[in-house]
């Protein structure tokens, strides 16, 4: 939908989770801190805009992913075309860098890798985690079930790997898709086959195995960290193609459902699931369901007070509610950048975080 104004829209301060919000422009180049009035109270100018994932550290430290790809191919998951009959090119999600700032905004550590998309964590032991791109084996590619035919990308598939790297960039431990039964995943029936799952998330888990994301598969999956495959995965193709995933303190699971390539009218939707029943325990939907809808990016986070700050990325809207759905804070991002593919300026904002005044992240540095 088209919001007609921006800026602080709702504040129920006696419903509100105080605290401080993260929100950054899917291609711009500032994070911006703004408070429950939706006053910007800090910021960080970045050489590059994000490769989408930014978030605060323990210690104030902003980790931002950047867009710095050449013109290599990499596949992505919005602006596709198709050249010369080689297959579509698509480059949304791509990232590259991985950088880390402190409060001041200097530069502390940068590690490059041009496969990197999405999103990318730093771990308790100073590692960082990072989903990446590769071309799937061509044994592997042949058992890929699902997804328009012919639409390869010069008879390549591309598919996702996990990579956990030192500070001085050394792989200590990586996860590759081709080497799962992949051939029970299959695609969906709309989708190109120039890549494979499409992972969009990665949530280190307090074990050390990750949760992972997958857009084009419907699907959410962890994998074991000792032995390398998944241990649990869950797919609802009612989802539409859905983005973020966290574990939750009760050991639920919470996600964005898109709601695309449905059979009804799309419509968003933040889901909480039991992994081991796949039931739905709780959800958000709009009233009615298509005032709220995000086609692609976005993301949700469950907050302290028992609220849901929604991210609805494609019109740069986060929000707040309570468990029974009611709106209790909303804000509109009013900074706009022109954005290739996507037909004029936009506000589009790819995850949102909210952090309390006392937690590790702001650690008192604002009141």
């Amino acid at each position: 939908m088209r919001y007609q104004q921006v800026g602080l829209t709702v504040c129920d301060a006696e419903r509100a989770t105080p605290g401080f919000t993260l929100v950054t422009r899917l291609r711009g180049h500032t994070a911006y801190l703004i408070d429950i009035k939706g006053e910007v109270v800090h910021e960080w100018d970045l050489p590059d805009s994000p490769g989408d994932l930014v978030y605060l550290l323990p210690g104030g430290n902003l980790l931002a992913t950047a867009h710095v790809q050449d013109d290599t191919f990499l596949p992505g998951e919005t602006h596709s075309r198709f050249e010369g009959g080689v297959g579509p090119v698509l480059r949304g999600g791509t990232g590259g860098a991985i950088r880390e700032y402190d409060w001041d905004g200097t530069l502390l550590h940068e590690y490059i890798n041009r496969e990197q998309h999405h999103d990318a964590r730093k771990l308790p032991n100073g590692n960082y985690l990072y989903i990446g791109w590769e071309i799937i084996p061509a044994a592997a590619a042949t058992r890929i079930v699902g997804g328009r035919a012919g639409t390869e990308h010069n008879g390549n598939v591309y598919g996702d790997y996990l990579h956990e790297v030192t500070p001085a960039g050394e792989v200590v431990w990586e996860w590759h898709f081709h080497e799962e039964d992949i051939e029970q995943f299959p695609l969906c029936p709309s989708c190109y086959r120039n890549e494979f799952a499409h992972a969009n998330a990665c949530f280190p888990m307090p074990n050390g195995d990750v949760m992972l994301s997958f857009r084009r598969i419907n699907t959410v999956a962890i994998v074991d960290r000792a032995t390398r495959r998944f241990r649990w995965h869950h797919r609802d193709d009612e989802w539409g193609h859905q983005h973020d995933c966290q574990l939750l303190d009760n050991g639920n699971v919470l996600i964005f459902a898109n709601g695309i390539h449905g059979g009804e009218m799309p419509a968003s939707r933040i889901v909480e699931f039991n992994p081991e029943t796949g039931e739905t325990v709780w959800q958000y939907k709009g009233a009615p369901p298509y005032t709220f809808f995000s086609p692609n990016i976005s993301g949700a986070q469950r907050l302290a007070s028992g609220n849901t700050l929604i991210c609805e990325g494609q019109w740069g809207r986060v929000f707040e509610v309570t468990p029974d759905g009611d709106i209790v804070w909303e804000y509109v991002s009013p900074f706009f950048d022109a954005m290739p593919g996507s037909g004029g300026e936009t506000n589009m904002m790819f995850r949102a975080y909210r952090y309390a005044a006392d937690s590790a992240e702001i650690a008192g540095r604002l009141t």
